[in-house]
């Protein structure tokens, strides 16, 4: 291309969205490092492009976690069972070393565990990420300082993957890199980022939501696949997705999906399943035989019932539950007066299995956290959603520091912690209303308004319905989607985005 073909192209190329400029509490937020930044600031020579501030930003916030951690790293772990909650710097990683058998060399699903867990009960690919952890720690020492190692091992590792997540979130829509800064800055993320292994399955699941907005539905596939092989949540995202390619007719491409996201979950689990099956299903069956347990308006429920539910019963109804909110969710999509974008319908599906679950740990809030930056990349609503999580996250550690007190009674006590869930359920169903609202009335949704129809849809950005019910089938569904060249800019930006000012 010629310089003066170049010139022309970027005439008609629209810029890259700036937050500071369509975001009041974005610009206001600016004001801490000088005010919005001007629209050439950051292009031409300048190393600070949008994904490098991203992920570096990322990285340091993931570090002051790692700072609020200290009082547990220097002692709290090991002695004093409260003082890890009153200090809210919980996590199981160092307890899990011992708990379950990598302090000893035990090979997770094919060695038995001592006492009633009589296997590790986390996915393959997680007990892999665990197990690859223990190769790395000193085993000499005190086990104290052996596990001190193991958590800043896994911490490390895990620090790669929050790095991945907000990367793969400003790459994801490609005129809009800063809304990566969502992730980056999320207080929840960094609070409940080292309590478990689920920034593993979270990283996956962001690169596969990249590589199907880039329109490689085989790498989306596997990448979810090993996600799931990670952790269950990630497996919901076949279903808005299947729903959004029957409205668009895009068969194949689900197709291709659908069997990357197989080939790679089986690639990871046969072979466990064929030489440890009792050890493999374990996950499975702790899932099942799991009762009530903290965070699920079920506990709310059981703690106020002189006959709580049964298990069995819970199950029935939490599955009952989730089929309802999937069918709600499948009819939002094909009845919408215009097809909703993917990350809207995945934000929906994970949090409706969060609220439905019997049971919500704190660290469950960084599933929900690189779809909420996609689905609804409106700061307000973000923070609003971020606080009633820290509220949680507080709330929580302040429950489980009563119940340890013995008489001394420090922290919060049963109803106030019921208080707790309540906002934290509150606060989803909040993101999840605002989302839905974008979804019914497409001319608020943010994304939509900056001009692009469904930047991590893949092939489905653009394309026509051929499948619709309700208000959705009316003539005006083939109606361009605001303005065709920023469109098709989109799908060009999207094979090699480029900086953008914030």
């Amino acid at each position: 291309m010629t310089g003066a073909e170049s010139t022309q192209a970027s005439l008609h190329e629209p810029d890259p969205v700036r937050p500071t400029q369509e975001d009041a509490v974005a610009a206001a937020g600016s004001e801490l490092i000088g005010g919005p930044v001007g629209r050439r600031a950051l292009l031409g020579t300048s190393w600070w492009t949008p994904l490098r501030v991203v992920a570096l930003v990322a990285i340091g916030v993931f570090a002051l976690g790692l700072v609020q951690k200290a009082p547990c790293y220097n002692g709290a772990w090991f002695f004093g069972a409260s003082s890890q909650y009153t200090k809210a710097c919980y996590s199981d990683i160092p307890h899990l070393y011992q708990g379950r058998g990598f302090a000893d060399g035990l090979v997770p699903y094919f060695d038995k565990l001592p006492g009633d867990m009589d296997y590790l009960e986390y996915p393959v690919l997680t007990g892999v990420f665990m197990e690859v952890a223990a190769w790395l720690t000193p085993g000499t020492g005190t086990i104290q300082h052996q596990e001190q190692w193991y958590w800043m091992v896994n911490a490390a590792m895990l620090m790669v993957c929050a790095a991945v997540i907000a990367v793969s979130v400003a790459r994801t829509h490609a005129r809009r890199p800063w809304d990566g800064l969502l992730v980056a800055l999320a207080p929840a993320f960094a609070l409940t980022a080292t309590i478990n292994w689920d920034l593993l399955a979270v990283a996956l699941t962001a690169a596969a939501m990249l590589m199907w907005s880039r329109g490689r539905p085989v790498a989306f596939g596997v990448l979810l696949g090993l996600a799931t092989a990670a952790k269950l949540y990630p497996v919901f995202l076949l279903g808005p997705l299947l729903v959004l390619c029957w409205r668009a007719g895009r068969w194949r491409e689900f197709g291709k999906a659908f069997g990357g996201a197989a080939g790679a979950w089986l690639v990871v689990n046969l072979p466990v399943m064929l030489f440890a099956f009792e050890g493999w299903s374990k996950f499975y069956r702790f899932s099942q035989e799991r009762g009530v347990d903290f965070g699920s308006f079920w506990l709310v429920l059981a703690q106020n019932s002189a006959r709580p539910l049964s298990t069995g019963t819970v199950n029935t109804l939490a599955t009952l539950l989730m089929l309802l909110a999937c069918m709600g969710i499948a009819a939002l999509a094909l009845t919408a007066p215009r097809r909703p974008r993917f990350a809207q319908l995945a934000f929906l599906i994970v949090a409706a299995f969060i609220l439905t679950n019997k049971v919500y740990s704190p660290q469950y809030v960084l599933w929900l956290v690189p779809l909420a930056a996609l689905a609804r990349p409106k700061w307000r609503d973000f923070l609003v959603w971020q606080a009633c999580e820290v509220a949680y996250f507080l709330g929580i550690w302040m429950y489980l520091a009563y119940t340890t007190s013995g008489d001394a009674h420090k922290g919060l006590p049963t109803d106030g912690y019921h208080w707790a869930i309540g906002v934290h359920l509150l606060g989803t169903l909040y993101l999840c209303a605002v989302v839905v609202r974008d979804i019914l009335m497409p001319e608020r949704d943010v994304v939509r308004l900056a001009g692009d129809d469904d930047p991590s849809g893949g092939v489905l950005d653009g394309a026509e319905d051929v499948f619709v019910f309700g208000t959705a089938a009316r003539p005006r569904r083939h109606a361009l989607h605001f303005d065709g060249p920023r469109v098709e800019w989109g799908r060009r930006a999207a094979a090699a985005p480029g900086d953008g000012s914030l």
